[in-house]
């Protein structure tokens, strides 16, 4: 099927109109027509090459969000009309132990498949992601969404920043009784803060922006930290059950280990371009303290994650944008200068 895209043929050229192919759907798979795309961090450095690896043309996207408009003949759980949904992944082994539990993103046979710059045996050879106008996808990788239609375009960022901060959030045990850190009041940090409020957690917020005192009590923190003021820091120390860290700039970590409570876990979900600082070990042996990290989340838990947050009305703060837009969004994205996720208007690629 001829379908409108936006993606770079290289790492230094703006996005650009093309056309692409999708598969015709076989019997495990499900068409969908694409509504929304969120746009994510990852899919700039993708473009750009800045990680590495990136196969070009590149057409970025995995916060896919639309209706379903064939399935295949195997497929029971999805019918025409449906609305869904497309995360960070579009296959995996589906037998290895990590795949086994649920937890795909693991994968240990050659890793998942992303939903774009991933290796496909559909043309080109590698998969082309959300900025499009529709996609094929195997049905054990399409969510059902049940959020009301008028939310749909604030649902899409869910599809990574949400499950990105729900799966540590849901790992670690929070929920009412627990003191928990946001770190960073970005696109993962913002929905970082909605879902541990929607828990229960007693949130805080760690920001270095005065500006954004405000605005992280809004999306429901109960307290709001200036990390760069050490009386405010102090006042905390050995006191957090976990801290999320959505922070992707290298920073020191000492900071927030010294907040924990004895066995408390400050878990890292942010990808600096460059390492950070090495932590103190004693901070770390003296209270039994943890340092860990976690990638997005299985299929299975973004589906709890999506059930959840439709429950509680928890949707990503977005503004929307046209595709003839995305240069100047990746430009502002750059520069914190979005509250707090871009998220395109996929019916205007029939303009492109």
């Amino acid at each position: 099927m001829a379908t409108k895209a936006y993606g770079a043929t290289a790492g230094d050229r703006p996005l650009e109109p093309m056309d692409i192919t999708r598969r015709a759907p076989g019997a495990h798979d499900v068409q969908i027509d694409i509504a929304y795309c969120g746009v994510c961090h990852s899919d700039l450095h993708q473009v750009r090459g800045e990680w590495g690896g990136t196969l070009y043309p590149c057409v970025p996207g995995h916060e896919i969000v639309g209706h379903v408009t064939a399935v295949g003949g195997e497929v029971t759980r999805f019918k025409v009309g449906d609305t869904v949904g497309v995360g960070c992944m579009v296959d995996s082994c589906q037998h290895c132990a990590s795949c086994d539990e649920g937890l795909e993103q693991y994968c240990t046979n050659g890793g998942f498949v992303g939903t774009y710059n991933g290796p496909t045996a559909d043309a080109p050879g590698h998969t082309l992601g959300g900025y499009s106008q529709a996609i094929t996808v195997s049905d054990k990788f399409v969510l059902k969404i049940s959020h009301p239609e008028e939310q749909l375009a604030a649902v899409a960022p869910l599809l990574c920043a949400g499950i990105t901060t729900y799966s540590p959030l849901r790992h670690w045990g929070v929920g009412p009784g627990k003191k928990v850190g946001i770190v960073g009041i970005g696109g993962l940090g913002h929905m970082g803060v909605k879902i541990a409020h929607a828990m229960g957690a007693h949130v805080i917020a760690f920001t270095t922006s005065e500006s954004k005192r405000a605005d992280a009590k809004a999306l429901g923190a109960d307290e709001v930290i200036n990390s760069r003021n050490g009386e405010e820091m102090a006042a905390h120390a050995g006191s957090f059950d976990m801290i999320l860290n959505t922070v992707a700039a290298s920073h020191d970590l000492d900071a927030f280990t010294g907040l924990l409570k004895r066995d408390g876990t400050l878990v890292l979900v942010g990808v600096p371009e460059h390492p950070h600082p090495s932590p103190s070990v004693g901070t770390l042996i003296f209270g039994r303290r943890a340092i860990a990290g976690s990638l997005i989340g299985g299929i299975a838990e973004t589906q709890e994650m999506l059930d959840f947050c439709a429950e509680k009305g928890v949707t990503a703060d977005i503004e929307m944008i046209r595709i003839q837009q995305i240069d100047e969004a990746y430009d502002r994205m750059q520069r914190s200068d979005v509250k707090y996720r871009f998220v395109i208007d996929n019916a205007t690629l029939a303009e492109a």
